[in-house]
């Protein structure tokens, strides 16, 4: 980095953003170089060396995260034996097990949070270091949005959970063994049973949740070393990964690859490619759709189901599938995918490898093809996620079909309408409720303004007298998104939301509710006279919240099919210009 030590002057081509603090000789400079070296640092640690900010979302509070402190130690390792600066610095951690009402309403916050941390901050490069499900999504927002060379380093999944012999995976087997419980099928001693023994290690949740998915949409879109998703979390390849980035980032700065750089359509294209191929987690769309927001890149929701038909389906992982992480880093990870399916992907795209993804896929292979299967032979020719559109969701909505009971992807059924969570949780094991295997039920005021965050409520229970009749799967509609490791004929993310005044608003008790997969079709049954007359009635809820974040998220926060961001936090700043101009 000889190149760019000690260089006078405003900042110009191979001058480090960092230079515009340290390398001053006002009395700016004399008390940004005073005040670093009152930690321990001498000028030779610094000066002249690229600044790396290691952008840590640790925390107690997130279990997924718990770890990460020792991770940032290896990126740390990593940066020096480069020749950087390392910086390690705190954000807002969100985790989706303890915070309420969903850390999807504090995506943004977080997003804020590592933007102006890196644009307020004398910082070259920096390393993100993610586990739970907003974590990551928020952290690139953030990165994108300053845009200085940028890498991630997710924390990686627990080890699989293990039962009587069973393995189990959070929290797909949640749901699964509590409607056992609802249904009288296991015991209070056998589901506490389950509860101490699904979650063993640190990490994210080992299924194809949204933490999963995300880390493995993150390795396709090239912004992580390759073969890093899938690493559990406790396994010592983890820190080697995060060593190598700390290394790696160095030479980003010093090529000044930025995430702008990486984030290009064909990168989205093959991200989204990687997403059906995994049958990842419906949350994802809303999270690139985000991303492209931040880098001016248009992504429109339709070409995640025009990229669907061709895509086969690979993996098979719960809560589609059988299998969790661990499985799947041992079958061969995400590079065996993107090699199954070289030929739909930009194999020219770059990545913070410094290489292309061919590059970087080239010679993987799959070590066990029960979990990651071969493109001659899938678990289905098309992808796992489709958009509708139809009078309910005229600006569309998401079903996970790999995940949902087949028989009911063609369906009509009357409607069971809730009107909040609350209401639901009153009403959905009443015994009288009026329900039977055919009912859809409707859930409203669940969405980005409604709930307020969009929260994982989704995965609506199925009512208990059906629970014991057998029944497995119902058609649930909402404005409200679900855990990436929930499963059913679960519909989500309509479009606008009940709250602004969506057509999910005005459904009714008893209305037909007609669902078309084949046509990508959602529709409530009711003449348009009807419905118009109902929206003459109708009146938006009352504002949920009249101060602070809440406030301002449910004021500015678009809708599903933009990304749910804040409609100012779009596009980028210049931190380049900041520098220049502040000091």
């Amino acid at each position: 980095m000889s190149n760019v030590r000690n260089v006078p002057g405003r900042r110009g081509e191979g001058r480090l953003r960092s230079a515009e603090w340290f390398e001053r000789r006002d009395l700016d400079g004399f008390l940004h170089r005073s005040w670093l070296k009152s930690t321990g640092v001498t000028d030779d640690a610094f000066r002249g060396r690229p600044v790396i900010g290691i952008c840590n979302s640790w925390s107690e509070l997130v279990n997924c995260n718990v770890h990460l402190r020792g991770l940032a130690e290896s990126v740390k390792r990593g940066v020096f034996q480069a020749g950087g600066f390392p910086v390690e610095f705190p954000v807002l951690s969100l985790g989706e097990s303890l915070m309420k009402p969903t850390t999807m309403l504090y995506r943004n916050l977080m997003a804020m949070d590592v933007e102006e941390s890196i644009r307020s901050y004398p910082l070259d490069g920096v390393v993100l270091l993610t586990g739970c499900d907003k974590t990551n999504p928020a952290s690139i927002m953030g990165a994108a949005s300053a845009d200085i060379p940028a890498i991630v380093v997710t924390g990686g999944p627990m080890l699989n959970g293990r039962w009587r012999g069973v393995e189990i995976g959070s929290c797909s087997d949640c749901w699964h063994y509590h409607e056992e419980l609802r249904a009288g099928r296991i015991t209070e001693d056998e589901w506490v049973e389950i509860e101490n023994s699904m979650s063993r290690s640190n990490g994210h949740c080992m299924t194809m949740g949204t933490a999963s998915t995300m880390a493995c949409v993150t390795e396709a879109l090239g912004l992580t070393l390759p073969g890093g998703a899938a690493i559990p979390a406790v396994d010592s390849r983890r820190r080697h990964l995060a060593e190598a980035a700390g290394s790696r980032i160095v030479e980003l700065v010093e090529r000044d690859l930025k995430p702008s750089d990486i984030l290009t359509r064909d990168a989205f294209e093959n991200a989204i490619r990687v997403l059906h191929a995994i049958s990842g987690s419906t949350n994802a769309i809303i999270h690139l759709i985000a991303y492209a927001g931040r880098v001016g890149v248009d992504l429109p929701l339709q070409l995640f189901d025009e990229l669907c038909a061709s895509t086969p389906w690979l993996v098979d992982l719960k809560p589609a599938g059988r299998f969790l992480m661990e499985d799947f880093f041992y079958a061969g990870g995400v590079p065996a995918v993107m090699a199954q399916i070289e030929d739909l992907l930009h194999l020219d795209a770059i990545t913070v490898s410094g290489a292309t993804v061919a590059e970087n896929i080239a010679g993987a292979e799959i070590v066990n093809r029960e979990v990651i299967r071969a493109r001659s032979e899938p678990l289905d020719e098309g992808g796992a996620l489709v958009v509708l559109r139809g009078n309910l969701c005229p600006d569309g909505a998401v079903l996970k079909t790999s995940a949902a009971d087949p028989a009911l992807l063609q369906h009509e059924g009357r409607a069971i309408v809730f009107e909040n969570i609350h209401d639901l949780a009153e009403r959905v094991d009443d015994p009288t409720l009026d329900c039977d295997a055919s009912s859809v039920m409707v859930l409203r005021n669940a969405g980005p303004v409604g709930g307020p965050g969009m929260p994982e409520w989704g995965h609506l229970p199925i009512p208990a007298k059906l629970l014991k009749q057998g029944v497995t799967d119902l058609v649930r509609i909402s404005d409200a998104r679900m855990s990436g490791t929930s499963y059913g004929a679960v519909i989500l993310h309509i479009a606008p939301e009940s709250a602004v005044g969506g057509p999910l608003a005005l459904v009714e008790d008893g209305d037909l509710i007609r669902l078309d997969v084949t046509g990508r079709q959602l529709d409530v049954v009711v003449d348009e006279a009807e419905l118009a007359e109902r929206r003459s009635r109708w009146t938006p809820p009352a504002p949920s919240d009249d101060r602070g974040y809440r406030h301002l998220h449910v004021s500015s926060v678009l809708q599903a099919n933009e990304g749910c961001d804040l409609d100012f936090l779009r596009g980028r700043t210049n931190v380049v210009e900041d520098a220049v101009t502040y000091l």
